[in-house]
């Protein structure tokens, strides 16, 4: 599995010295790629950006990440920003004051710069559009232009989701138009984490999100039977995807009042091969049943009794994926938990024209949608 190399905080330090860019004046302000390494951050950076997502501090200041959706913002004041990166695995955007104004595909090594902006405050969100569970991105920070000045990173917001899914929940493919990707750059450079259905709806409501994410896999079987032994549940508790035993610890204020589960289209949408360790769908759904019982005791014992368990499902036809989500929820509900909830999604006007028949943009705004009706349903206090 590839990882970003190691950056000395002296390398770091002398790559960001030498960093010299030439701007590029669009009504756009758009982003311009420079051949220097991320600045390392000091002890207290972290007061110059913020995230809900799941990374970790490195030692040289910066910090790493694999989920999909991790987003970092910040506010300046000034003409421009510098965003520190190493990253040669995934896309990102750069939105500046709540608008998309380039895209960094790819970036690797480097420090990228949006110049050319007003002289006044501004805000900037540096958002990981794809998937890379066996590489680590690096965010070195934001950096002023000449003249301008970091301010402290915007509040955290008192609202916040988790969203736990498969390849639905992290955009896979969203972006195409068009189910073969193969001639239109494939699955990565047609993803979107951001336009996914989650953030859209964490958007509308102005809440922090987790986007947890990770396409082909299962409760408790991987699409098509793939990667035997594992499945979702291998990496949930990581921060590094790709770091065997890695454990991601939960800062403080995270407790999001609502999670939305998105687990087992790759449990039940294709069918079972020999040799694996259950021959009947009847006796995948029991093994399915038991795994996700225990799922949920785990988010309860994470996040407290208040906290709003989503339990999703869609349409795989044929199969008893539906049908099993919905008893796992009544279930619960008859041992008392009422704050667990099932909400099943589907629509006619779902075109399915992302990669490999996944949602399209179009599918996941419709989708959003319906997330927001359900939520609208449940008594939350926030």
């Amino acid at each position: 599995m590839r990882t970003a190399p190691h950056l000395t905080r002296r390398a770091l330090l002398a790559a960001a010295a030498a960093s010299v860019t030439t701007g590029i004046t669009t009504a756009a302000a758009a982003p311009s790629p420079a051949s220097a390494a991320p600045r390392p951050l000091p002890a207290a950076a972290f007061a110059g950006f913020r995230t809900a997502g799941r990374v970790k501090r490195a030692a040289d200041g910066s910090v790493q990440y694999t989920w999909p959706g991790i987003a970092f913002e910040g506010r300046f004041r000034g003409t421009g920003v510098g965003i520190a990166l190493d990253d040669s695995a995934n896309d990102y955007d750069i939105q500046i004051d709540g608008t998309t104004v380039g895209t960094l595909v790819t970036p690797g090594r480097t420090t990228s710069w949006v110049k050319d902006l007003t002289d006044t405050e501004h805000t900037v969100r540096l958002v990981k559009r794809t998937e890379s569970p066996w590489a680590v991105g690096r965010f070195g920070g934001f950096l002023a232009a000449r003249g301008g000045k970091i301010l402290p990173a915007p509040a955290a917001r008192s609202r916040q989701i988790e969203f736990i899914g498969d390849s639905f929940t992290a955009g896979y493919g969203n972006a195409s138009g068009t189910r073969d990707c193969s001639a239109n750059g494939g699955v990565d450079r047609n993803s979107n984490a951001d336009l996914a259905f989650g953030p859209l709806t964490a958007r509308k409501l102005d809440a922090d999100y987790q986007q947890n994410a990770f396409s082909g896999r299962g409760m408790v079987r991987n699409y098509n039977g793939g990667d035997p032994g594992t499945d979702y549940r291998t990496y949930y508790d990581r921060a590094l995807l790709n770091v065997d035993g890695d454990v991601w610890h939960k800062p403080r204020g995270w407790r999001p009042q609502v999670v939305v589960i998105g687990l087992g289209i790759n449990d039940f949408s294709t069918p079972l091969r020999p040799g694996e360790p259950w021959t009947t769908q009847s006796e995948l759904v029991t093994a399915y049943t038991r795994a996700y019982h225990g799922f949920l005791d785990k988010l309860r014992t994470r996040y407290g009794s208040r906290t709003f368990l989503v339990v999703s499902a869609t349409l795989v036809a044929g199969t008893a994926f539906a049908d099993t989500a919905r008893d796992i929820v009544r279930d619960r509900n008859a041992r008392g938990d009422d704050r667990v909830g099932y909400w099943y999604y589907d629509d006619p006007g779902l075109d399915r024209l992302g990669c490999d028949w996944h949602p399209s943009l179009h599918d996941h705004r419709i989708i959003s949608g319906l997330l927001d009706q359900h939520l609208a349903t449940l008594p939350l206090d926030w």
